[in-house]
Parts: C-alpha cells; sequence; structure tokens
C-alpha cells in the first residue's frame, strides 16, 4: 500500500469511529483532536449550508488549540486540517503559527452530518423515543444524509472543502428489529438514527444512490480530493 503519510500529517478532528475506521482504510496514518463547540448554536436554512457552517466551527475550535500549543511546543510539525461536513466552500485562512516554518505540511481534518427526512433536517437523537420514531419513519420509504468534509493546511491557511449527499431507500423494517437496535444502542449516537452498515439493518437498505462511506461519514473520493488541493 502506498505511503501516503509521506506527504503530510493528518489530524482528524472527530470522535466518530466510523470516521477513524475509514481514513484508516484509506491509508493515513493520524492523530486526533476534538472541536468544543456548540452545536445547536450553529442554525442554517439550508441542510448543506448548515453542514459546512458546523465543519467551519469545529476547524476554527481546533485550530484554536492548536495555536495554544504551539505557543508551548515551537518545534511542533506542520498540520492540515479536514473537516468534514455536506457543503461546498473553497475558504482560507492564516497559517497556524509555527507550522508554517516547517517543511512537511499537516492537515486537519473536521466533519459533520445531517439526516434530511421529507424535508426536515435530524441531527442527533434526543432519546430512545424520538429513534423509535424516526426509524420507523425510514421504514418502507426513503431519507438523505448531507455531510461535508473540510481540509484546512495549517502551513498555508489554506482550506478546501465540498459536500456530499446520498438518498437511501427502505424495505419495511419490522418493528422487533426497530427495537434490537435501539437496545444495542449504536444508532442512539448517529445523525438522525440513520445507519445502513449495521447487521441488523443491513438486510432492509434497499438502495443507496452514492457511497456507504459518505453515508458513514466520511465520503473516501471527496476526503482525497480535498487532500490533493489542500497540498
Amino acid at each position: 500500500m502506498e505511503d501516503k503519510t509521506a506527504q503530510c500529517k493528518i489530524i482528524l478532528g472527530s470522535s466518530s469511529i466510523a470516521r477513524r475506521k475509514i481514513l484508516a482504510e484509506m491509508g493515513y496514518e493520524f492523530t486526533l483532536m476534538s472541536a468544543d463547540i456548540d452545536e445547536k448554536g450553529i442554525r442554517k436554512e439550508k441542510p448543506e449550508e448548515l453542514v459546512m457552517a458546523l465543519a467551519e466551527a469545529k476547524a476554527d475550535s481546533i485550530v484554536s488549540k492548536l495555536q495554544t500549543i504551539n505557543n508551548q511546543e515551537k518545534d511542533e510539525i506542520p498540520t492540515i486540517l479536514i473537516a468534514a461536513d455536506t457543503a461546498e466552500a473553497i475558504l482560507h485562512r492564516l497559517p497556524v503559527g509555527d507550522y508554517v516554518k516547517e517543511a512537511e505540511p499537516t492537515l486537519l481534518i473536521t466533519s459533520d452530518q445531517v439526516v434530511v427526512y421529507e424535508g426536515v433536517v435530524r441531527e442527533k437523537l434526543a432519546n430512545e423515543k424520538e429513534a423509535r420514531e424516526f426509524i420507523k419513519g425510514y421504514s418502507g420509504g426513503h431519507a438523505a444524509t448531507v455531510g461535508s468534509v473540510l481540509v484546512t493546511n495549517l502551513k498555508t491557511g489554506c482550506r478546501k472543502g465540498e459536500w456530499d449527499r446520498v438518498e437511501i431507500y427502505f424495505h419495511e423494517i419490522p418493528d422487533e428489529v426497530i427495537w434490537k437496535l435501539i437496545e444495542e444502542g449504536t444508532v442512539l449516537h448517529v445523525a438522525g438514527g440513520l445507519i445502513i452498515e449495521h447487521p441488523l439493518i443491513k438486510p432492509y437498505v434497499k438502495q443507496v444512490v452514492g457511497t456507504t462511506d459518505s453515508v458513514m461519514g466520511l465520503p473516501k473520493a471527496l476526503t482525497e480530493k480535498l487532500i490533493k488541493e489542500a497540498l
């Protein structure tokens, strides 16, 4: 496998296990950082704008942390930030601290995702009751995921970002399967309670118009494209 980490270092700005898995599958080594933001305090009319704004906010939060670290450790390696959410944007920011002095760039990746069902944006679940209602609604119908990826080059300050949308169609999902999904718990921690890679739900996924990795939170092809553009 190609050693993709030779051209840069990467920080994944996400606590998502799925995103970690996808980025590792892409052949990258990376470190992890999480953003401290109030997601509910950021509102946009369109889902594409919302996920991009959230990716931006997460990137800004992590960059702020990195600047604090750089004030203490002057020999840090430059970093590129990648933020994932579903929206398009090409933005430019000032380079982060001493990263500009390093020969090897560092990338920071942040991401966000929402579910759109009958025109309504769904984010993280409030409780098990909401999870049951949401999944029951998907049964025999369809929903979409909208997610963004944002890559920030901490050496140059350049940012590249876009959004991706996937349509998912479901067969009828039996009530007992919905109960088991909620009891198992994984579905409670994903946007809109929508998950297609779980063994319990896989048999009831009728069609996916787009890629599974995008539904899981980090579209591989788009992420590769943005990394190359940010470098």
